[in-house]
């Protein structure tokens, strides 16, 4: 390994990826924001500027943060050591590619564009494929299999999301997988939680939980289904996810900020399978963008910051306690979630300045914690371990 390939930041996967995540969370909202207004001009796509919006925050946002948590997380699955050193440089370069490529689209040669834009989910999903696969004889983890199953559809997912007549399914199937990831995610993580917390066990019935998984799967393709299939088949999927957390000790968890944050995370996940089902049958009158961002900024949005945290101390060898900083950091994307999409209910002539504050919230949130832990990645554990 070389003596750039060895430095801290590219001994695993999460360290340079949650500081891409960070730093496209700080960015990325306010960019939009000076776009959507009018301030700056958006360059010449062959998509539009609304499809460039959500591409970034599913692919570059979205992708940096299950990047960086999946490449840590299937090492350990499977007890390898795990990709690093070079081939986590690479990874990061065709990222920034991307971005670039997503900002130049439409003065780029269209091959090069196409480069651009698939090689960094192309090779890092063949890289965890490959963890997954190779090693699956060590693998704790017998629902793996999902990950085999949604780790190609991201690659069809951003295709669709930059076409002019499939963007609206695109979108849909992001939410869907990322769905299927967040809710593997808390179903292996809450009880731990929990248990560390406050010392109880959570409910693991293994017939409602695969249930569960196996519903989310087929609804990443809702908007293939028929209406009313697409409709019903979101409601059963809110009501076993409600079912189950009505035995996940809700009250309890909602003592401590750091896991209540997770666990309103889930609550956005059942609310816009509720309003997705009821705005299908016409019986909630709601845009599908607003639908959408319940889930980025309720499900996503919640969860994220407080995933960073707990890795970022955890796996650089420090005690995991959320100080005033970091619940500073949550209160102000929960504020985020409450100007975006509570308030434009309310005052919906007010939408732009709504988006404009909830956008300031979110970067804000992200610029707080990328002072604190973006320092932290790039030095060495302060245990003593290697990674």
């Amino acid at each position: 390994m070389n003596r750039y390939a060895s430095h801290p930041v590219w001994l695993v996967g999460f360290r340079p990826f949650f500081i891409l995540a960070m730093l496209a969370g700080m960015m990325l909202p306010a960019l939009w924001v000076t776009i959507y207004s009018g301030v700056v001009e958006a360059p010449a796509h062959s998509f539009s500027a609304m499809q460039w919006h959500a591409h970034e925050m599913f692919f570059g946002f979205g992708w940096a943060v299950l990047g960086g948590f999946l490449l840590t997380a299937t090492k350990n699955w499977v007890q390898v050591r795990g990709h690093h050193g070079s081939i986590l440089m690479f990874f990061t370069a065709t990222w920034l590619f991307e971005r670039v490529g997503m900002w130049f689209e439409g003065i780029w040669p269209e091959a090069l564009f196409d480069i651009s834009n698939n090689l960094f989910l192309g090779s890092i999903v063949a890289a965890l494929l490959w963890t997954l696969i190779r090693n699956r004889r060590t693998d704790t983890y017998r629902d793996n299999f999902l990950f085999l199953l949604i780790l190609p559809l991201f690659l069809l997912t951003k295709n669709l999301m930059l076409s002019v007549d499939y963007a609206q399914i695109g979108s849909s199937m992001a939410v869907g997988l990322f769905r299927v990831a967040i809710l593997v995610m808390l179903e292996r993580t809450l009880s731990a939680f929990m248990k560390a917390a406050f010392q109880v066990e959570l409910l693991k019935n293994a017939k409602l939980n695969m249930s569960i998984k196996l519903l989310a799967l087929s609804m990443v393709f809702v908007s293939l289904l028929p209406v009313q299939l697409a409709a019903a088949g979101s409601l059963l999927l809110a009501v076993l996810l409600a079912v189950r957390l009505a035995y996940w000790q809700l009250r309890l968890a909602l003592r401590r900020l750091d896991i209540a944050i997770m666990y309103l995370g889930y609550i956005a996940v059942v609310t816009q399978l509720l309003i997705e089902s009821f705005r299908l049958t016409g019986h909630f009158s709601v845009s599908a963008s607003w639908s959408i961002h319940v889930f980025t900024l309720g499900a996503m949005g919640l969860i994220i910051p407080a995933m960073l945290i707990r890795i970022g101390k955890g796996h650089t060898g420090r005690k995991v306690n959320f100080d005033s900083l970091d619940k500073s950091a949550l209160y102000l994307m929960m504020l985020a979630f409450v100007f975006r999409i509570c308030a434009p209910l309310i005052g919906p002539a007010g939408y732009t300045l709504w988006i404009a504050l909830g956008a300031a919230c979110w970067c804000a949130c992200f610029a707080l914690m990328a002072g604190r832990y973006i320092p932290m990645l790039m030095r060495p554990r302060v245990d003593g371990k290697e990674h």
